[in-house]
């Protein structure tokens, strides 16, 4: 029988002392035998999953992506980050293959995903677009100069540090394991400088006793995003709010991470490492500021709700209303549309952030 993930993190921590959770997190969502994404035996999107993201609420999604894609781009070479089973390609895909067809000729679609059971099932969907697509599991082998990096909720799965306020002023959150063998929290000193300089440098006062999460790994993601792009634009879909929102100790003591199965929030976030997922909200102010460093300017940063429509959505909704027969598919559309654009709707609490470097 395989050891479990559970019991290599409890072994681990017995012989080598507690874990930041950073490192624990990234275990229970990445590691190759048992992380939750490297998982094939658990359905994680769709109804009968974990979660639902936009491209399966609609069809509408992806296809208002590809409108806006071809107005933004003169090459149209798309780099997917964390494509997921490529939903939001394939919409994307039969968009232009079947509205834009002088486009479709010259796009190239790369497909960025480390899950191995995600990156099959992107396969087997993509399957009919042939060499106009290419997969590829290694970050180094992605070579675009010039295009469009696109990401869907990728970075609130980053691993993040949490840190908390208390009398000894600032500490580390990390994992340990009880004499029950339960993985429980405990405190310790911060596991890198980088912490302290980042709430020096987007001047967080935290109340006594509140804990925030710190997402280092956002850094280091846009720069090396950067490094491979020289002429393109950075498009970025995902929840969350300005730093003075996103810390305020009024609105969010304990910060924001979370734990998702079955749609529902998971109450032990500690409890079965690699059955659930987790994420944090995203400090856009964070993203931005390490943007603008890197040379990518801010074009837009605006709800997901507002953008779709400034993109087009209702026409293309007109478009594949005009072309569906089927009164059930229409049915399907306009639902869609709604949950697209409704104020108080799931849409509504997304935000994209487009940044452009010529």
């Amino acid at each position: 029988m395989p050891v479990s993930l559970a019991e290599r993190l409890r072994e681990l921590i017995r012989r080598e002392g507690r874990i930041t959770f950073h490192d624990w997190m990234r275990a229970a969502l990445y590691d190759p035998d048992g992380g939750y994404y490297q998982r094939s035996d658990r359905k994680r999107w769709g109804r009968a999953g974990d979660y639902r993201t936009s491209p399966e609420r609609s069809e509408l999604f992806a296809a208002t992506f590809a409108r806006y894609f071809v107005g933004l781009a003169d090459e149209l070479t798309i780099v997917e980050c964390g494509a997921g089973d490529g939903s939001f390609a394939a919409g994307v895909l039969r968009t232009l293959r079947d509205q834009f067809p002088s486009r479709f000729v010259e796009v190239r679609y790369v497909v960025y995903e480390l899950s191995d059971d995600a990156q099959q099932r992107a396969q087997e969907r993509l399957s009919e677009f042939g060499e106009r697509v290419q997969f590829c599991s290694d970050w180094e082998s992605v070579v675009v100069r010039s295009g469009i990096y696109f990401s869907n909720e990728l970075l609130d799965a980053f691993p993040v540090h949490r840190v908390v306020m208390d009398d000894g002023g600032l500490s580390e959150l990390y994992v340990d394991v009880d004499t029950d063998g339960r993985f429980v929290w405990s405190t310790g000193p911060l596991s890198t400088p980088r912490l302290e300089e980042f709430v020096s440098t987007y001047s967080i006062e935290l109340a006594s006793g509140q804990t925030i999460e710190i997402n280092l790994a956002i850094e280091d993601w846009f720069k090396s995003v950067a490094a491979k792009l020289e002429r393109g634009s950075v498009v970025t879909v995902d929840y969350g709010a300005d730093a003075d929102e996103l810390y305020d100790p009024g609105m969010r003591p304990d910060g924001t991470l979370r734990g998702f199965s079955r749609h529902g929030f998971v109450e032990d976030l500690l409890a079965e490492p690699g059955a659930h997922d987790l994420t944090a909200s995203v400090n856009w102010t964070q993203v931005k500021a390490v943007g603008e460093k890197l040379g990518l300017t801010v074009v837009d940063l605006t709800s997901q709700d507002k953008f779709l429509l400034n993109a087009g959505l209702l026409d293309q909704l007109q478009y594949q209303l005009s072309h569906t027969e089927s009164e059930a598919a229409k049915t399907s559309l306009t639902t869609g549309a709604r949950e697209m654009i409704l104020p108080g709707s799931m849409a509504s609490s997304f935000q994209v952030l487009v940044q452009k470097r010529n």
